[in-house]
C-alpha cells in the first residue's frame, strides 16, 4: 500500500457532504453564489461530493413562475456560473434546477465537476396530492424522448438511469434521485444500487409537518440498509416561501442503516454536514450477502438500462485527514447507556433461551459448571440460574464446582464460593492438585520431582483435570457440562484443546466477546437481579485481574499470570476481532480505525462515569497488539475452533463456529496479513 496511511482515501473511505443554502425565491444568481460558497467550503475539507436541495437554483416554491422564461433562462445562467466555478474545485456538485427539454419542463439534478456537466437526472415520480402540485408544472422522467441534450455549450447525458463513477475512487459510484422518488414502493435508487451504485443521493425540498422528520430518518435509514449503500438526503431550508408551507432544512447521511450525520433543523443560516462513508464496507457487505447478487440477476432488465458516466476528481488522496465518523472503541458494546442495557438484556435472553431449549429437548434437568471466581464462569453461571428459573426447576439443579489448583488465588476461591452461595446452586469443592500430581508423575514431568517447571504441560494438566472431573460428575449426576469460554478466547486460541477448557457439552458464551461479557455481568449487578449481596460479589469479580491462574505467583494473594500481558488487552483485541471477522478488513485499515478510535478525544468514551477505556493506545501499541492478534487468529488457533461445542450465536458481529459463520482451514498461513501489517507506521502523527 504505497499510500499515505493517515489519509482516509487510502482506506477506501470517501468524504461526502450535504449543503443546505439559505435561498431566495426566484433569484438564481443569489442561489448559485450561496451554492458555490458551500461547495468551496466542502472542497476545502476534502469532500469528494456535495449534494444540494431540489430545485435549489430557483427555489422549490416558485409554483407557476416555473413557466416564466426569464426564470428558466436565469437558472441556466446560474448553472453556467457553477460550472465555471467548478473548474478550480476538486469536488463533484449536484444541484437542482428546472430545465426545458424538447418542449417539456423537468425537475432536474445536474452533476457538475471540473468545468463539465456530467449528466442531468430528471425526477421520476411527481407528487400531485396534499400540498404538492408538481404535475401542474413538470413532466416525469419517463416522458423524455432523448438521452442526450445540449446545455451550457456541452453535450450532456440526460435520463433517470444514469450512474456516475469517480475513476480515481474505484468503489465510488453514485446515483441521483429527487425527493418523491424515494417515497415510492420501489425507488429508482433500488435498481441503481443493483447496477453498482454505492452512494445514493436524494435532492429533496420536503416541507416540514409534525412527525415528518422522524419518518425521513426511517425512510433514509431503511433505503440505505436495503440497498447496502450510503444515502445522502437534502431538504430545503430558510428562504423558501412560507405561503402555505414551512421548511426545516434537514440534511441526513446514512450508511447501511446507520446514521453518520444530521444537520441542525430550522437554522437561519446556510449549513453543511460531512461524513466519511466506508465504500469498502459497502462493497464487502454486497459481496457476502448472496441475495444481493440474486436480486441483480432477477432484475437484469432494469439494471441493464443504466448508463455509466465516468470522470476524475483532483482529490487530496494523500493528504493526512482525521476520520470524520464515530468509531466506537468497543464495537460489541453500545456506548449509549439505554442501548447498552437493551443489548445486554437481549444477549442474556438469547443465551438463556438457547440453554432452555437444549435442556428441554434432551430431557436433562441438571447442569454441571466449573466456577473459577473469574468473569466467564460467573456469567455462564448466571445464565444457568435464569434458565432454571424459566424451566421452573430449582437452582440446586445447577451443580457448581470450584476446583482450586496450584495457582488459585485466595481472592478468586472466595469469590467462587460466594457466587455459588448467592446464586443458590448446589456447591462443592474439589482440590485437583493430587490428581494433577499423579498425572505429572505418570508422564515424568519435572514438577513431580520437586522442580519448579511451569511449562505449558504443567498448565494444561490442570485445565484437563478440571474438565475431566466435570465430565465424570456430569455422567454421575445425569447432567450436561456447561462451557464458559468466550469468543475472544476462541479468536486468540486462549483455551486448552481437547479435554480442557475448550470442551463442554454446551457452551453459552462461545459467541460473546470478553468486553461484552464484562458489561453483561455489570448489567446483572446494576439491575439487582441476584440481590444486593450478589451484586457486591459481581462487582468484586469485575474488579479482578483476568488470569488463567495456572502458574503460581509469589503468594496466594496474586496469580503469577495476567492474560492480557500475554495476548494483549481484550478491549483492543476485541476491536481487532470485530473488524477482521465481521468485515474482513486488511490489518492496515483495522489499525487506522483503531487509531481513529483511541486518539480522538471525543470518540469511544462512555457517557456515564466509570465506563471508560482503561488505557490509551498509540499507533505503536496498536500495531504490536494487532500483530499478536493476526498471528494467533490466522496461524495457530483454527484447529481449536474447528471442533467447538454447540453454542448459540448472539450477535451480527459474528461467531467462530465452523457450523455457523466461520469456516477456515486449520493449517493456513498468516503471511498476507502480517505482510500488510508492515504498511502501518511505527509511530503516530501528533496532528492530523
Amino acid at each position: 500500500m504505497a499510500k499515505e496511511f493517515f489519509s482516509i482515501y487510502s482506506h477506501d473511505f470517501a468524504r461526502v457532504a450535504v449543503g443546505v443554502p439559505r435561498c431566495r425565491v426566484a433569484d438564481p444568481v443569489s442561489n448559485a453564489a450561496e451554492t458555490i460558497v458551500l461547495a468551496t467550503r466542502a472542497a476545502g475539507e476534502g469532500a469528494a461530493l456535495i449534494a444540494f436541495p431540489e430545485l435549489g437554483l430557483s427555489a422549490y416554491t416558485c409554483d407557476d413562475l416555473f413557466h416564466q422564461r426569464a426564470l428558466l433562462d436565469a437558472c441556466i445562467d446560474a448553472l453556467a456560473t457553477i460550472v465555471e466555478a467548478s473548474r478550480t474545485l476538486p469536488i463533484a456538485m449536484i444541484v437542482g434546477l428546472p430545465l426545458r427539454v424538447e418542449h417539456r419542463l423537468f425537475n432536474c439534478a445536474a452533476v457538475v465537476s471540473g468545468g463539465r456537466i456530467h449528466g442531468i437526472v430528471p425526477k421520476s415520480y411527481l407528487p400531485n396530492y396534499g400540498e404538492f402540485y408538481e404535475a401542474r408544472q413538470f413532466n416525469a422522467a419517463d416522458s423524455a424522448t432523448t438521452e442526450v441534450i445540449t446545455l451550457c455549450g456541452q453535450t450532456v447525458p440526460f435520463g433517470a438511469a444514469l450512474l456516475f463513477e469517480i475513476e480515481n475512487l474505484p468503489l465510488f459510484r453514485f446515483h441521483v434521485e429527487i425527493c418523491e422518488d424515494v417515497w415510492v414502493p420501489i425507488p429508482p435508487s433500488s435498481f441503481a444500487a443493483l447496477a453498482g451504485a454505492t452512494v445514493l443521493v436524494n435532492l429533496s425540498a420536503s416541507n416540514i409537518v409534525v412527525g415528518k422528520s422522524g419518518y425521513r430518518h426511517q425512510l433514509v435509514s431503511q433505503q440505505s440498509a436495503r440497498c447496502l449503500s450510503a444515502y445522502l438526503y437534502s431538504s430545503a431550508g430558510k428562504g423558501e416561501s412560507s405561503t402555505d408551507m414551512a421548511w426545516d432544512g434537514q440534511a441526513l447521511i446514512y450508511e447501511n442503516g446507520e446514521k453518520l450525520a444530521e444537520s441542525e433543523r430550522f437554522s437561519d443560516d446556510s449549513h453543511l454536514i460531512y461524513a466519511d462513508v466506508d465504500l469498502e464496507r459497502l462493497s464487502r457487505e454486497r459481496m457476502r450477502t448472496g441475495t444481493f447478487g440474486h436480486s441483480v440477476q432477477r432484475h437484469q432488465l432494469e439494471v441493464a438500462k443504466f448508463r455509466v458516466v465516468s470522470f476524475q476528481l483532483d482529490l487530496p488522496l494523500d493528504k493526512p485527514m482525521r476520520l470524520n465518523r464515530s468509531v466506537e472503541r468497543f464495537p460489541y458494546v453500545p456506548s449509549d447507556a439505554r442501548r447498552r442495557d437493551e443489548r445486554c438484556e437481549e444477549v442474556y435472553n438469547i443465551q438463556v433461551q438457547a440453554l432452555v431449549q437444549r435442556l428441554s429437548a434432551s430431557g436433562i434437568s441438571r447442569v454441571v459448571i466449573g466456577v473459577s471466581g473469574g468473569l466467564d464462569s460467573t456469567h455462564a453461571l448466571l445464565v444457568c440460574a435464569k434458565a432454571m428459573d424459566r424451566l421452573g426447576l430449582p437452582r440446586t439443579n445447577i451443580i457448581g464446582i470450584t476446583m482450586p489448583g496450584f495457582a488459585t488465588s485466595d481472592r478468586t476461591l472466595l469469590q467462587a464460593r460466594q457466587l455459588m452461595e448467592v446464586v443458590g446452586c448446589s456447591a462443592s469443592e474439589v482440590d485437583i492438585r493430587p490428581s494433577c500430581l499423579q498425572m505429572l508423575k505418570d508422564i515424568g514431568h519435572p514438577y513431580s520431582e520437586g522442580k519448579e517447571d511451569y511449562d505449558i504441560t504443567f498448565e494444561n494438566v490442570q485445565a484437563g483435570e478440571r474438565t475431566s472431573h466435570l465430565f465424570r460428575i456430569a455422567n454421575f449426576r445425569n447432567g450436561i457440562v456447561i462451557g464458559t469460554g468466550d469468543l475472544s478466547e476462541l479468536a486468540l486460541g486462549w483455551c486448552t484443546y481437547g479435554v480442557g477448557d475448550h470442551m463442554s457439552h454446551y457452551n453459552v458464551n462461545a459467541s460473546v466477546p470478553k468486553t461484552l461479557i464484562t458489561h453483561l455481568v455489570r448489567w446483572v449487578a446494576e439491575t439487582g437481579q441476584i440481590g444486593d449481596s450478589g451484586s457486591d460479589v459481581l462487582i468484586n469479580i469485575l474488579d479482578t485481574d483476568i488470569s488463567p491462574e495456572l502458574v503460581p505467583g509469589k503468594s496466594n494473594k496474586q496469580p503469577g499470570q495476567k492474560t492480557e500481558g500475554v495476548i494483549g488487552p481484550y478491549e483492543l483485541q476485541d476491536f481487532n476481532l470485530y473488524y477482521t471477522l465481521r468485515f474482513g478488513f486488511a490489518p492496515s485499515k483495522v489499525a487506522f480505525l483503531a487509531y481513529s478510535a483511541w486518539n480522538d478525544r471525543e470518540a469511544g468514551r462512555w457517557p456515564e462515569g466509570g465506563h471508560v477505556a482503561r488505557n490509551e493506545y498509540d499507533l505503536a501499541a496498536i500495531k504490536r497488539n494487532l500483530g499478536i492478534f493476526l498471528y494467533r487468529f490466522f496461524k495457530t488457533s483454527q484447529f481449536k475452533r474447528s471442533c467447538v461445542p454447540n453454542s448459540p450465536k448472539v450477535g451480527s458481529g459474528g461467531s467462530l463456529s465452523p457450523r455457523g459463520d466461520w469456516r477456515a482451514p486449520s493449517d493456513s498461513e498468516a503471511v498476507v496479513w502480517l505482510e500488510d501489517l508492515k504498511n502501518i507506521p511505527d509511530a503516530s502523527r501528533v496532528e492530523i
